[in-house]
């Protein structure tokens, strides 16, 4: 399995996975001119892909979506939202689980400020891929459904202290740190120690607020955990905001 995020943030984000038999897009939050661009910079075209998955409907994860003619995979309880929007679109049951060529996708419900927000578990040739990049506490279901992964995608939103002293009208700071917000850098860290095991052999910090985080807190907050636990067979990389992110290849 070959991941790599085109986009990470509040300004969009987008995902790339490619099994052996298939190419999958996670969210489509950036422009279509965007998506192109950097999916050619990984030998992809666009009608490569086999499926677009929303996560929810937020602007930064669906923008380009109704410009998409790909087959579009989003919850059955946001169907209403995109029925005449996107010409290709088929449903999903948060919860369950379907296949794209290869690749088996769970979804699972995360809390959000969203209509029915999801993280997801892709899984192809005993190799397992999590990915929650909106949410705003770690539930006991997010722990279980990510149990096992071997590279987790996890957003390090904010540091707690800097988001207090910004400029962000109080409203919106309630917004970020309650349980439907974003996760702090504490609370992502938390929540990949309790995932670590012998074969999860890489994480990756998305969503970090260009306002509200620095790479280096989140990464120490991060490499904590490693020092801890003595886990130093996982590798830590950043998901850039507006760039290609590094290859993981599982």
């Amino acid at each position: 399995m070959k991941v790599c995020t085109l986009a990470s943030g509040s300004s969009g984000n987008s995902l790339f996975i490619q099994t052996e038999y298939s190419k999958i897009l996670i969210d489509a939050g950036i422009s279509l001119r965007q998506i192109k661009a950097r999916l050619k910079r990984l030998d992809v075209e666009l009608s490569d892909l086999d499926a677009v998955i929303i996560s929810h409907e937020h602007l930064d994860h669906a923008m380009s979506i109704p410009k998409i003619e790909n087959p579009a995979y989003v919850a059955s309880t946001t169907m209403h939202l995109w029925k005449d929007k996107v010409k290709n679109l088929f449903e999903f049951d948060t919860g369950s689980s379907f296949s794209i060529k290869d690749a088996i996708i769970t979804s699972f419900s995360v809390p959000h400020d969203a209509l029915d927000p999801v993280g997801f578990t892709i899984e192809t040739d005993h190799r397992k891929l999590g990915i929650v990049t909106d949410i705003g506490t770690a539930t006991g279901l997010v722990k279980e459904r990510l149990k096992g992964s071997h590279i987790l995608i996890i957003e390090f939103n904010h540091d707690e202290n800097i988001l207090r002293e910004s400029h962000y009208p109080w409203e919106i700071k309630q917004r970020i740190m309650s349980r439907l917000g974003h996760l702090s850098n504490e609370q992502a860290a938390n929540l990949f120690a309790s995932l670590l095991h012998n074969e999860l052999s890489h994480l990756l910090l998305a969503h970090l607020s260009e306002t509200n985080n620095r790479y280096d807190i989140a990464l120490r907050a991060a490499s904590s955990v490693i020092a801890k636990s003595g886990a130093d067979h996982i590798a830590i990389s950043i998901a850039p905001r507006k760039n290609l992110g590094e290859v993981l290849i599982i």
